[in-house]
Order: structure tokens, then C-alpha cells, then sequence
């Protein structure tokens, strides 16, 4: 049955070129910009490089000070950090980092620009960078403020040049010199919790990281010894800042929270709003304003086509065949119709893929078609052919045989 109406479908779709262009090119014009969209996603929020132990690990990037009309949210201080929740007993290991700053850096008389972060020795071991050569700073080296650097392989390019080895060598910094332990692999920018081009001890600072303030420019990792202690992690930290001290009398209440990745990659900075809701939110308003443009578009065309084929369905309901039965047939071609866009949409989609990747719009993102956003094209061309089959082939199902006859 299947095969015949495959073939039905075939059939009408060389019956009208026209229309069958422009069903094809809304199909395959939208599901190509949400497949790229998916994949865009699927990248920030799905690749694990370097946290691969991320089913195992909570963030702690915002400390929220409230009290009567005011407000202090930002990240917490290496202070906060290591007074509270260095104090936690179900974490096997914690590292501290700090968030990005910019800085200018010259060689040969030409400015490059940089980013750089400060770290603790944990956390090379809780993170898993792609060493291109040499290795990590060590404990005992942040522990004496050496002034040591691990590089990314773009910064290693743009300031030593091909060069075979750059270990040992130094690199100038917001007016310092470092000397380069090791080179890792380059880190998007939207991965902006381990991004960095320069990785320094957090004790070379030039800022007062001992300061017992609790807002400051740090971040926390707090690794479990199995996801099965998450829980238990996250509702220890909750504890311990309910019963922090409030540093300032005009507060009082403080919100932290120990996070998974997802959360706090997305929080907002306000206790009040929801990150995950807010991305849902606005992704669902776009999809769906998106998709209800062909949508429509589609379902018009569906009914053309459908009442062009009025005396089809008289002579098929005079033949005794029911309404459940032609609406099935439609629905079924319809969606066939929309897998034929889908196919189309993602043979653009990769190469628009390939465009952008190549174009390096946003530096060492590499976009691709994976599982994921393959399930979630299949899932479009399904809701397209669904959504814009069934109110047509509903409307054919009540045709009178007599007045579908008299069409012709």
C-alpha cells in the first residue's frame, strides 16, 4: 500500500512543477537554517572538550547578593571560593579559575590580541586539554608564582610563528614575560568556561586575589567521585551558603548554586529568571514563528493540490473507499512530499556547514552533522508533514462524492 501511494505521490508532484518547486523550497530552505541552528547548538552545549568529566562535575560561577531595592550578583572571589566551598566533603577535587580578560601583546612590531585567564594547578587535572606539546604548570610552580604560561596553538602561531617547538621559549604578556610549559589545542569562544589563549597560575595575579570580599572574578569546579554524588554535592553546598554571614547589612539574602554544566552555562545572573526557560523560551518562539510561515504556505498548496483531485476522491468514494482511508493516503503523501524537502535541506545544510566553517566566522568552531541533529531534521520533516497534511486531507474527507464529481 505504501509503495502505491509513493508512487501516487511521485506522480503529483510531476503534475504540478510549480508548486511542487515552491513546497520543495520552503521545506528545504527552513529545515536548512534550524539544522545548522541544531548544530550550532549541539556544539556549544554538547561538546565536552576539555570538561570530559562533566557527567560528574558542578559549576559554581554565581554569587547573588539581595536586600531591599538592591542587588549584587556577579562571580564569586577566590576567597569565597576556597573559605566555602574549598570546606565541602563530597567533592575529590576542586579548581578555581578565573573568568577571561583581554589584553595586547606585541611581536615585531605588530599588536596581537589575547585572552587570558588564571588557574590553579587542579585544574589540568580535572579538565582534559589536548596537549599539542609540553605540559601543564605544576602545583609547586603556582605555589611559588612562577611566572609560567601554557599557550593555545593559535597564540603559539601568531607570536613564535612555524616554529617546531616553542616549550621553554617566552611569550610577553599585559607587559610580562612567561615562559610557555605547553601548547593545547584551540577552544571556541562559546565554550567561555575553559576558553582561554593563555592559561597563568592564578598567584602571578596583578590583582588582590586574598581579598576577603565575597564578589570577585572566579569560578569554581567541583568534581564528584561518581555522578551518583552530584545530589548529594549540590545540596552540601546549598547548606553551607545558607549559613554564610551576609558581608554587607544592606543584604539579606544570598543565592550560589553548585550547577551542572548546561545551568550554569546559561545562567542569567539573576536568581529570579530562569536560564534553561529563558534559552527554551526564546528557541521555541523562534522555531515556531520560523516553521509557521511554510507551514501555512504548505497547507494552501496542500489544498490546491487536493481540490484539483476532486473527481479522484468521487470516484474512489463511490468505489467505496472510506474517509479515514484517503486522509491516511494524503497525510502519508504529504509527508513523503516533506522527507524529499528534508533530503534536499540537508544536502544544503552541509554544505552551508562547510561555508560557514571555512569562513571562521566564530575561531576554532567547527560545526558538523551528527546523530543529534539528523534525529532532530527526521523530527521537522515528521511535524511539517503532519501539521500541514492533516487539516488538507481532513478538508478532502468531507468532500461530498457527488460535488467532488461535479468539480470536473
Amino acid at each position: 500500500m505504501l509503495k502505491n501511494y509513493f508512487k501516487i505521490a511521485i506522480a503529483v508532484l510531476r503534475r504540478r512543477k510549480f508548486f511542487t518547486f515552491i513546497s520543495l523550497f520552503g521545506i528545504s530552505f527552513t529545515l536548512t537554517i534550524l539544522l545548522v541552528l541544531t548544530a550550532f547548538i549541539d556544539k556549544v552545549v554538547g561538546d565536552n572538550y576539555p570538561d570530559k568529566k562533566r557527567d560528574r562535575s558542578l559549576y559554581i560561577n554565581r554569587l547573588e547578593e539581595n536586600g531591599k531595592g538592591n542587588m549584587n550578583s556577579g562571580s564569586p572571589s577566590y576567597y569565597f571560593l576556597t573559605h566555602f566551598a574549598g570546606s565541602m566533603k563530597t567533592p575529590v577535587k576542586m579548581s578555581i579559575f578565573s573568568g577571561v580578560s583581554g589584553t595586547n601583546t606585541y611581536v615585531n612590531n605588530k599588536k596581537i590580541a589575547v585572552d587570558y585567564k588564571y588557574t590553579d594547578a587542579n585544574y589540568w587535572d580535572i579538565l582534559e586539554y589536548d596537549f599539542v606539546e609540553g605540559k601543564p604548570f605544576t602545583k609547586q610552580q603556582v605555589d611559588n608564582a612562577d611566572k609560567v604560561a601554557v599557550i593555545s596553538e593559535d597564540v603559539k602561531n601568531q607570536y613564535f610563528g612555524d616554529v617546531r617547538s616553542v616549550v621553554g621559549k617566552f611569550i610577553e604578556a599585559d607587559n610580562v614575560k612567561y615562559r610557555v610549559t605547553g601548547v593545547v589545542k584551540n577552544i571556541p569562544v562559546t565554550s567561555y568556561m575553559t576558553y582561554s589563549e593563555i592559561y597563568l597560575p592564578y598567584t602571578v595575579s596583578k590583582t588582590d586575589y586574598k581579598n576577603k570580599g565575597y564578589q570577585g572574578n572566579y569560578n569554581a569546579i567541583l568534581l564528584a567521585a561518581s555522578k551518583d554524588d552530584l545530589p548529594k554535592m549540590k545540596a552540601e553546598y546549598e547548606q553551607i551558603v545558607h549559613r554564610i554571614p551576609m558581608e554587607n547589612k544592606s543584604f539579606q539574602v544570598m543565592y550560589s548554586h553548585a550547577n551542572s554544566y548546561i545551568a550554569a552555562y546559561v545562567d542569567t545572573g539573576n536568581e529570579s529568571q530562569s536560564g534553561i526557560l529563558l534559552v527554551l523560551a526564546v528557541l521555541g518562539t523562534f522555531v515556531f514563528l520560523f516553521m509557521l510561515l511554510p507551514t501555512l504556505n504548505l497547507v494552501n498548496i496542500n489544498i490546491t493540490r487536493i481540490m484539483e483531485r476532486s473527481s479522484e476522491i468521487g470516484v474512489r468514494k463511490a468505489f467505496g473507499a472510506s474517509s479515514k482511508t484517503l486522509v491516511y493516503q494524503f497525510i502519508v503523501e504529504n509527508i513523503i512530499l516533506t522527507l524529499l524537502g528534508g533530503g534536499i535541506g540537508l544536502i544544503l545544510s552541509v554544505a552551508a556547514i562547510l561555508i560557514l566553517n571555512n569562513a571562521n566566522l566564530i575561531a576554532n568552531l567547527e560545526l558538523s552533522i551528527n546523530f543529534t541533529v539528523l534525529a532532530v531534521g527526521l523530527l521537522i520533516c515528521l511535524i511539517f508533514g503532519l501539521i500541514s497534511g492533516v487539516y488538507p486531507a481532513w478538508r478532502m474527507s468531507k468532500l461530498n462524492v457527488v460535488t467532488a464529481l461535479k468539480a470536473q
